[in-house]
């Protein structure tokens, strides 16, 4: 199910799929989501078990009598598709390989996955290995529509992605142009150096964006404020408003006409309730305006 851009904003959250992946729909209908990100299995798990047609079923008839429009799912979070190491690459290719099976069997059409980490092996090579692999899993899955979003990263350690350069290597050395694009994350931009809170800033981060990789290869965002300053390198998600971005870079955000088809989920912080959810989404609605 590819959306198909309106006037309306593809605006919500990573929605918990605790209780089958059908949930995650409900919960971001009811905080009045119009784009979600999920795990499609557990993410700290290199598999999980094969989806059932009735998990299937359920979850395209929830999405189709939702008003959620766009979704992407995450890969998890030990996927390291820049490894030397032979077991974590093995691993890695087949945690991606059910990844893709399972958005494919959903009608997920963006698949989110960070670059991974070169270990200390040179950022060159690890960025020419991330490109092979990402052949290697599309060629697999020749005709189907899917895009895999490579996230930028707030480069903690060794991680891939904190630069536009490692972008546009990773973009450049891939094969299948229009399934493959770029994700970012305006906590990681902050953290990996690139500011956002001046109107001067904001366009300057764009402007590099624009030179280096393209606009065209901008497929989602996620946006997170963060608790830690600009350059840090270090990836701590805060609320919206709440952190060193504040609002006046994300009011530049949700009012750049330039942005408003790209489907963005937030990954803030989860409250007990869905309060902090449903606020963080209201101050994003109204900068809007």
């Amino acid at each position: 199910m590819i959306f198909v851009a309106g006037s309306q904003r593809l605006l919500g959250f990573h929605c918990s799929a605790a209780g089958g992946l059908a949930n995650a729909i409900r919960r971001g209908a009811k905080l009045g989501c119009t784009a979600i990100q999920l795990f499609t299995k557990n993410n700290n798990r290199w598999l999980g078990p094969p989806l059932t047609l009735k998990e299937i079923d359920a979850f395209r008839t929830a999405w189709a009598a939702s008003p959620i429009r766009c979704i992407m799912s995450h890969v998890g979070y030990l996927v390291n598709l820049a490894s030397t190491d032979p077991a974590i690459t093995e691993h890695s290719m087949e945690s991606m390989r059910m990844e893709l099976q399972n958005a494919q069997a959903l009608d997920i059409p963006y698949v989110v996955v960070h670059p991974g980490a070169h270990k200390g092996e040179g950022e060159a090579m690890a960025i020419r290995r991330v490109a092979e692999r990402l052949n290697i899993l599309l060629e697999e899955t020749v005709g189907d529509q899917l895009v895999i979003a490579v996230e930028g990263t707030a480069g903690q350690g060794s991680s891939l992605g904190h630069r536009f350069e490692h972008l546009r290597d990773i973009l450049a050395g891939v094969r299948y142009g229009d399934r493959v694009g770029v994700c970012l994350d305006t906590a990681h931009l902050f953290a990996a150096g690139y500011d956002l809170r001046s109107a001067s800033a904001y366009r300057s981060t764009w402007e590099a964006f624009d030179r280096i990789v393209g606009r065209a290869a901008l497929r989602t965002m996620h946006l997170n404020d963060t608790k830690r300053e600009l350059g840090s390198r270090v990836d701590r998600h805060e609320h919206i408003g709440k952190g060193a971005i504040g609002l006046s870079g994300f009011r530049l955000l949700m009012r750049d006409l330039s942005l408003r088809a790209v489907p963005m989920v937030m990954e803030t912080p989860k409250g007990k309730t869905d309060a902090v959810d449903r606020r963080n989404l209201t101050i994003l609605q109204s900068l809007v305006k």
